[in-house]
């Protein structure tokens, strides 16, 4: 199976929803996922579906190379990275990868889109300025239920969005919430500036998390900021401070802007801190930890944080950057997703999520699992109803389109017609000043 294929759909469905809606004529799945809380229960934040999806084109150092003037072995000795996967197909978007992202975890999870409350995507390069990434990727997977918004706290997104969606569910507002953190980085990267071109890479992961009564998932989090640093890491133009222009436009001033070393001292510092606050928090110790999945930036940030600073040992630190780069808000689901399909992760195991970026942010969560991770086969008659399930979205979508294009286009009822004539004010007459001569 191709690479960018592997993800979810590679896990059975219906173990992992915390409440899986059956689907019309079929027997529900069974499940020993935790089970939706009962009125006046405690709450918990569950991880129940994981997804990712990457683009097919691969960028190799050596390809780089040929670019720009570095060599693989510059890259790999100061970065650790191999390769990364770029957005080469127009069709490739932010909104295109979470969305694809986004289904592959609620597969796993076996929960209808319609059973989502909320949408969360984390993204530093989005669809657009504005509507939401988020509103597009829920009108994409059809989740007719959900609020949708975007959270734009770089690469620290996606712990964001997980402390967002724990809020939402430990209040009661929600049952399920998507996170999901979503890039298309090349689109924004100087291929000129070799000191950014080679870090950084496309793709998306998600995560469903649900609310349960089985204790544990999203135990605590650590959240900071230091805008001091803002410059440090930045896009400088494009919004209210430096508005698009001809002269944003060819000094380059919407590209990715970075101070290497200065993010590097950074990073070290507050990764080992922002880990030590969550464990804190959750009543747990670093001898504690299954596993850290660290924010896959720069495999030196990880050596001189997590394995250094922490003493954590190499075998409890998940690393996959060699292949992707750095992903930003992106890297830790998707490093989520392989670590469980590397069989790294089981239940009842302690993990932490941890991340720095532009900002300058950080953040950390410590997590308990709580679901199987096993991969029973999906079956073909459900995999295809959940296909047919997406097309109907699509289909319900461009219908709702049309029918505004009709509002728009086709003359309106007489009296609705008339009753927006009164609505519309009149222009006042022209008063004539006395004395005055009107020609």
């Amino acid at each position: 199976m191709a690479e960018n294929e592997r993800s979810g759909l590679d896990y059975a469905p219906g173990r992992n929803g915390a409440s899986p809606t059956p689907i019309k004529d079929e027997a529900p799945t069974q499940t020993t996922a935790p089970p939706l809380p009962q009125p006046g229960g405690a709450r918990y934040a569950q991880i129940v579906g994981w997804g990712y999806h990457v683009p097919s084109k691969v960028i190799t150092n050596h390809d780089l190379e040929q670019i720009v003037d570095t060599s693989d072995e510059w890259i790999r000795t100061r970065t650790g990275i191999e390769e990364r996967r770029v957005a080469a197909d127009p069709n490739e978007t932010t909104a295109s990868l979470a969305a694809a992202a986004a289904r592959k975890a609620l597969d796993v999870a076996d929960v209808h889109p319609s059973k989502v409350d909320l949408i969360i995507c984390s993204t530093s390069s989005p669809e657009y300025i504005f509507p939401a990434t988020a509103s597009v990727v829920q009108d994409a997977i059809g989740a007719v239920n959900a609020g949708a918004f975007d959270l734009s706290a770089a690469c620290s997104g996606f712990v964001y969005g997980l402390a967002m969606a724990r809020g939402h569910i430990l209040a009661g507002d929600a049952e399920y919430v998507l996170v999901i953190g979503a890039e298309t980085l090349s689109r924004i990267v100087d291929w000129t500036d070799r000191n950014t071109c080679v870090l950084f890479g496309d793709g998306a992961g998600a995560v469903l998390v649900a609310a349960s009564d089985v204790p544990g998932g999203i135990m605590a989090t650590e959240l900071g900021s230091d805008g001091s640093g803002a410059d440090m890491l930045i896009v400088p133009a494009g919004g209210s401070a430096h508005p698009a222009s001809l002269e944003t436009v060819s000094n380059g001033s919407h590209f990715i802007k970075m101070e290497g070393k200065a993010v590097f001292r950074f990073a070290v510092r507050v990764m080992a801190e922002a880990t030590t606050k969550a464990l804190s928090r959750a009543g747990l110790t670093t001898d504690d930890v299954d596993l850290v999945i660290p924010h896959q930036a720069n495999l030196r940030i990880v050596q001189n944080s997590v394995l250094r600073q922490l003493k954590i040992p190499e075998d409890r630190v998940f690393v996959n950057l060699q292949r992707y780069g750095n992903t930003s808000t992106a890297s830790i689901p998707i490093a989520l997703c392989e670590a469980i399909e590397a069989k790294k992760v089981k239940p009842g195991d302690n993990l932490v999520f941890v991340g720095f970026g532009g900002g300058l942010t950080w953040a950390a969560c410590a997590v308990k699992w709580g679901v199987p991770t096993a991969a029973p086969e999906v079956g073909w008659w459900r995999s295809t109803r959940r296909q047919a399930g997406y097309q109907a979205a699509a289909a319900r979508s461009m219908w709702r389109r049309a029918v505004r294009w009709m509002y728009d286009v086709w003359p309106a009822d007489p009296e609705e017609a008339a009753a927006e004539d009164n609505e519309t004010p009149k222009p006042e007459p022209t008063k004539q000043v006395s004395g005055s001569r009107n020609n």
